[in-house]
């Protein structure tokens, strides 16, 4: 199979050119997944000359098995609390305690604090902002759905006048699910479920981002 995006900058541009064709009012926001979708934001934002940050999601994983998210929690910091999406077939399967639960939650919530400092993220007030704009929630690719469906759901809490959905590829499965909970929606490429492996395939370089990247890229495109 032949990449289709030359990298994840790439990526974002030929969102943008979709993105440029639909009615998107301004102010305009974009808000990446760390670290692998700002560089695609990135490519949005300028485009769309629309200010850039981003919203933080973590996996919970279960008891002995972190890879296994029992659900995710988001937080875009728009002065709502963070918003948890569980999977409730895995807890029923899992079973795990309570407590274990409330402290993967705590501990997971001390980890987005520590990632929204680190890369400066929005804040109060500028996060009251969302409200009166049209926000575009992006990251590199989708896989299950799961972190992006909580991204979602937490910024349609801060009530934004339009949420856009856009992503460089997804599968159709996960795609047909995931566009129902915005607006708008742009997904570039939508390959069946059952040949679908990897984000990463889809790119000729899909070499991992860094921090410093993301707080360059996130501090040339933030709102004043």
């Amino acid at each position: 199979m032949s990449a289709d995006f030359r990298d994840r900058t790439d990526a974002g541009r030929q969102l943008a050119a979709a993105l440029a064709t639909l009615d998107l009012p301004p102010p305009r926001i974009v808000l990446a997944l760390p670290r692998g979708g700002v560089p695609v934001g990135h490519a949005i934002a300028q485009t769309l000359d629309a200010a850039l940050d981003i919203v933080l999601v973590r996996k919970i994983g279960a008891p002995g098995q972190p890879e296994l998210a029992l659900g995710a929690i988001a937080d875009c910091g728009a002065g709502v609390p963070p918003y948890i999406e569980w999977n409730t077939m895995l807890l029923h399967v899992a079973g795990p305690l309570q407590a274990y639960l409330d402290r993967a939650v705590a501990d997971e919530l001390d980890e987005l604090e520590r990632r929204r400092v680190r890369y400066g993220a929005m804040q109060p007030p500028q996060a009251g902002s969302l409200a009166d704009a049209t926000v575009i929630v992006t990251d590199d690719g989708v896989a299950t759905g799961a972190t992006m469906r909580a991204a979602l759901a937490a910024v349609r809490r801060a009530h934004p006048a339009k949420l856009v959905l856009a992503v460089p590829v997804a599968p159709d499965d996960a795609w047909l699910t995931l566009r129902g909970q915005a607006d708008e929606s742009v997904c570039l490429l939508t390959p069946p479920s059952d040949l679908f492996r990897a984000v990463g395939l889809y790119y000729r370089d899909f070499e991992q981002t860094g921090d410093d990247e993301v707080i360059a890229l996130l501090a040339d495109r933030r709102a004043p």
